[in-house]
C-alpha cells in the first residue's frame, strides 16, 4: 500500500440543524473549488454528495443534547478526497441503511473511528479512477 500525502485539509463544526446539511455541502464544493477541483468534476461531485449523506446523518440521528458536529475535508496527493464526519454518538450507532448503501457504493472505502467518550467519526474516501 502507498503512503497518502495530505496536500489540503479544512474541518470546521456546524450546529446539528437541518440546514447545516446544506452548509456542509456548500463549505466542502467551495474548499475543493478553491484546491483547483472544478464544478462537476467527478470527485468534487462525490465529496460532496458524501459530506451531505454523512453530515444528514448525524443531523437526524445525533444526540438531541449535542449543539454541533465537525466536517473535515481532505484532499490527498493521489488525488483522493477523504471525508470525516464526528459526532458524539457511540460508534454502535453507525448509518442506517439506505445511507449505508448510498456511502458504500459512492466511496472506494468507509469506516468508523471510535473516539472514546467523545463519540465517533464516520470517515468515507473518495476516488475516481483515471
Amino acid at each position: 500500500m502507498t503512503e497518502s500525502v495530505v496536500l489540503r485539509r479544512k474541518a470546521f463544526r456546524l450546529p446539528r440543524h437541518p440546514a447545516s446539511v446544506g452548509e456542509a455541502r456548500h463549505r466542502t464544493g467551495g474548499h475543493l473549488a478553491s484546491w483547483g477541483h472544478p464544478p462537476r468534476s467527478a470527485i468534487r461531485e462525490e465529496t460532496v454528495l458524501l459530506v451531505s449523506e454523512l453530515a444528514a446523518d448525524t443531523v437526524l440521528h445525533g444526540p438531541r443534547d449535542e449543539p454541533d458536529f465537525e466536517v473535515a475535508v481532505t484532499v490527498l496527493a493521489h488525488g483522493s478526497c477523504l471525508v470525516e464526519v464526528s459526532d458524539g454518538i457511540p460508534d454502535e450507532a453507525v448509518l442506517p441503511g439506505h445511507a449505508r448503501t448510498l456511502v458504500t457504493a459512492v466511496s472506494e472505502a468507509w469506516g468508523v473511528r471510535d473516539r472514546g467518550r467523545y463519540g465517533k467519526t464516520v470517515w468515507a474516501l473518495a476516488t475516481v479512477a483515471p
